[in-house]
């Protein structure tokens, strides 16, 4: 198929249209990962404009609504996906139950998201714990987190920050779609800081009302966090979020 490059989808011929929409379709269904417009583009000779196959992604979007798969955009592309009402049924497809992380991995995930790049003495700052080189192994080993340069002080720190996988497997397309931390106070996950903290990187630090010690200062959550931290069982089991 040899089709010219047109500025506008209106410029093809409905004939040429419908089968750019079943190949970008066909590619799409069985991809079985995001794909990115300029990988779709290429698929033909010669290759499509950006705003041609986004026009007509555009219009395979809205003939998919409705449907138990939709169409989306992500960050590392477009993809076919089931929606919420059918996931329950999906996973049945694969029983294998889903990894379960520490409230330290999640924090630490958390911490990443919010305030990257971060190091990690940015991220002991804020959590007031010791950060277990197995945590950030975790979320590694996971593709949700990644090394993106140093930071040029002493040491050289390494700066860490999320990656298109982590916004992948939350639907999102940019880190600016996460919910406002305001959105997260109630959940206890992260809050802003009622004081200064004494530590030299407090400019970066939030404070988690999870890691605060219990009013008779025993069993804190701090005390449970760095246990876990360690590997090592704490006052009590560990809370532990999918």
């Amino acid at each position: 198929m040899d089709i010219r490059p047109a500025p506008f989808v209106n410029a093809l011929a409905m004939d040429d249209l419908k089968q750019i929409k079943q190949i970008l379709e066909a590619a799409l269904l069985v991809a079985g990962e995001p794909v990115t417009v300029t990988h779709l583009c290429r698929m033909f000779d010669p290759p499509l404009e950006n705003e041609v196959i986004r026009k007509i992604l555009e219009d395979l979007r809205a003939e998919w609504s409705g449907k138990p798969i939709e169409l989306v955009e992500v960050a590392s592309g477009w993809r076919f996906q089931g929606t919420l009402a059918i996931q329950q049924h999906l996973d049945r497809l694969a029983p294998e139950k889903p990894p379960r992380y520490s409230r330290a991995v999640m924090e630490t995930l958390a911490i990443i998201a919010y305030q990257q790049p971060v190091t990690r003495g940015n991220i002991e700052a804020i959590r007031g714990v010791a950060v277990s080189t197995n945590v950030i192994k975790s979320l590694e080993d996971r593709q949700w987190v990644e090394v993106v340069g140093h930071r040029e002080t002493p040491g050289r720190p390494a700066l860490y920050a999320t990656t298109k996988t982590f916004l992948d497997d939350l639907g999102l397309r940019t880190l600016s779609e996460l919910p406002p931390l305001a959105e997260l106070d109630a959940s206890h996950l992260l809050e802003m800081p009622d004081a200064p903290t004494e530590t030299p990187e407090a400019q970066f630090a939030l404070t988690s009302p999870v890691l605060a010690p219990s009013a008779d200062g025993a069993g804190s959550a701090r005390e449970r966090s760095d246990a876990t931290d360690r590997g090592e069982p704490g006052p009590a089991a560990p809370q532990v979020v999918h």
